[in-house]
């Protein structure tokens, strides 16, 4: 994050941000007006988070234990203009300070940037918690803000300043006991943010379920703002939609509605309490976050771990606590991954999620919202999950060729035609583009419905699932035998074309660039298409696995010919002509490429032969430069 570091006393050095980090803290201090009380649940939550981190640190050392009266105090001083959060948490060393406080550094800053300019209004703050902002929210009510932080265990406390216009200075500084405080200096728009009520009522509105007392410094006096009850371990009926939604907020940064909320207590063999949510609206760069469940894992209201991986990493939507008596306050993650008790913990909270989305999905309307958002993550059930792969396969919905919104498997089987017996399916980037693919012209023709699956993990969970419901899966570029089983499609009673001259041809004018060159009865409007060699990934898979950066041999494509096209007819005339067809070769092997959302081998040399081809319909006498003579033109 340092660009460069320059002292300015003795004990003092001042760091300056980089440039992209420096537009990202004029965003935040800029851009994020509509809910300027924001800055105090992100501050107030770091506080939370560091003095539970103190509390689990110290139950290994006891150099670090938490004072009796551990809370989060809030100082306004109205006078001076100044406004101080402090905690007995763990504090931060020099080098601490130097790293958590660049948050935003680590964040996607330049994604950041881009998604705040172009947000409205009413949008911004939920940018804050996506992108993990945090600290930096203190910019949007103060002008400067000093933090003054020591380790515990640690007699070493150090000062960190910045007015968050592209530098900070750190230099040593003293404190009576480990912890933090963080001074924000306000602004003179911002003085409501000095009121010790207007401070209670966000509080109460944001933080009323922190664990730890938070109080408010009024007329001398300390007032506790927050109730500080686990929520999760109220009873249901006590519980408000209002609650849920400000402890949802709280716990996952987010400004949406919970689509979906779980909350129970398990009771018998083992006991826990659970507050579950899946959110309406996908995180942002929820693509590139880790596969691992963040479930947070309490023990007797002891925050312990978010990386119990409590749920699959295919449930990683799924966000809250789980909160236990029986497991020991002390475990460690090694012991965490041993323990049986938390093994049935993980089945439990396994189970119950399944059994809500089986009742949620009976409503299609609102289950199409969950999948779009979650149905990619859902679907990685099926690939790495043998106890839950027929669950979810139920669970799965996908786009089809035979009608327009989402099915499930059992909607497919339903519209099976009676000599039917596998469910066929097709992939590709775009359900949109497969709907209109060569690959399935063959199929439709027949009446034979196709899913079209446009999901990286499309390409892999099919061959693990491998039948549904006694229903063999298969891929369409491999049911290609299939076809006459289903008859031939009824408007196909156009002459084919003798295939027996042209083919050699067309081998020898492409050479390695095809393993093979055949004619195929799959297609009807189309001229040719492109599929993989028999035994070897289908050309979906092996593009996405370069696209990963993995090997892959060379496999040239098959080239399959639609003999009743016309241009395949014009193709098998000029051969039998003995005309030269091999620029037209070409031209229909990059053609086919492309339909398959590729580029040709050789982009300069398509766009040549292609342009020279064309300008011999412009022409009485075309060039022969590529052994093609001219083309009729239609009457239109």
């Amino acid at each position: 994050m340092t660009e460069t570091t320059q002292n300015t006393t003795p004990n003092a050095e001042t760091r300056e941000f980089s440039a992209e980090v420096g537009r990202m803290l004029d965003l935040v201090v800029h851009s994020l007006y509509s809910e300027r009380e924001i800055f105090l649940r992100e501050l107030v939550a770091n506080a939370a988070d560091a003095t539970d981190r103190r509390r689990f640190e110290a139950l290994t050392d006891g150099a670090r234990a938490l004072p009796e009266d551990a809370k989060i105090h809030i100082n306004p001083d109205k006078d001076a203009r100044l406004l101080t959060i402090t905690d007995d948490g763990s504090g931060m060393t020099k080098e601490e300070l130097i790293n958590n406080l660049g948050t935003i550094a680590r964040s996607g800053t330049r994604a950041f940037g881009q998604q705040l300019e172009n947000a409205k209004p009413e949008d911004r703050p939920s940018l804050i918690g996506q992108f993990g902002v945090g600290f930096y929210a203190a910019f949007m009510v103060a002008d400067k803000v000093d933090v003054v932080s020591r380790r515990a265990g640690s007699d070493e406390a150090w000062r960190w300043t910045s007015d968050g216009r592209g530098s900070y200075t750190l230099e040593p500084a003293t404190r009576d006991k480990p912890g933090t405080d963080i001074t924000l200096h306000i602004k003179s728009d911002a003085e409501e943010f000095l009121d010790p009520t207007r401070l209670q009522t966000i509080i109460r509105k944001w933080s009323d379920n922190i664990a730890w007392p938070v109080t408010i410094l009024h007329d001398g006096k300390e007032e506790t703002a927050n109730e500080g009850k686990a929520l999760w371990l109220k009873p249901k009926s006590e519980v408000t939609e209002e609650q849920l939604e400000e402890f949802y907020r709280h716990l996952t940064h987010n400004f949406d509605k919970p689509w979906d909320t779980l909350h129970w207590r398990a009771e018998g063999t083992i006991e826990f309490a659970a507050l579950l949510f899946i959110p309406s609206m996908r995180p942002f760069e929820f693509a590139e976050q880790t596969r691992e469940s963040k479930l947070r894992l309490h023990v007797r209201r002891m925050f312990i771990t978010d990386e119990a991986e409590i749920l699959p990493p295919w449930l990683r939507f799924v966000q809250g606590v789980v909160d236990t008596e029986d497991l020991p306050l002390n475990v460690s993650r090694e012991m965490l991954q041993a323990t049986p008790v938390l093994a049935r913990i993980r089945k439990a909270v396994t189970s119950k999620v399944m059994g809500e989305l089986k009742t949620r999905a009976k409503d299609a309307e609102s289950y199409a919202e969950f999948w779009e958002n979650f149905g990619p993550v859902l679907k990685e059930g099926m690939w790495d999950d043998p106890a839950h792969r027929t669950e979810v396969a139920a669970l799965s919905r996908f786009r089809s060729s035979a009608i327009d919104g989402l099915i499930s498997l059992d909607d497919y089987i339903s519209r099976m035609k009676p000599e039917q017996d596998a469910i066929y399916y097709v992939t590709g980037d775009s359900a949109e583009v497969l709907a209109a693919s060569p690959q399935i012209e063959g199929f439709k023709a027949r009446g034979v419905e196709v899913l079209l699956l446009s999901d990286p993990v499309d390409s892999f969970w099919p061959e693990r699932l491998g039948t549904y419901e006694g229903k063999a899966l298969r891929n369409v570029a491999q049911g290609m035998t299939d076809l006459e089983k289903f008859g031939a499609p009824e408007e196909t009673s156009a002459e084919k074309a003798d295939m027996e001259a042209l083919i050699p041809a067309l081998k020898d004018a492409l050479g390695e660039d095809v393993s093979d060159i055949c004619a195929t009865d799959r297609l009807v409007s189309s001229a040719m298409v492109l599929s993989a060699p028999e035994g070897g990934p289908d050309l979906q898979l092996r593009k996405l696995l370069q696209r990963s950066g993995q090997n892959m041999p060379e496999a040239a494509p098959i080239l399959e010919l639609n003999p009743a096209h016309p241009i395949v007819h014009t193709l098998a005339q000029k051969v039998k002509a003995g005309e030269k067809v091999d620029a037209l070769a070409h031209i229909l092997l990059d053609v086919a490429s492309i339909q398959n959302g590729d580029t040709p081998k050789d982009v300069n040399a398509f766009s040549r032969r292609l342009m020279e081809y064309l300008a011999q319909g412009t022409q009485p006498e075309g060039p022969k430069a590529y052994g093609v003579s001219s083309v009729k033109q239609d009457d239109d």
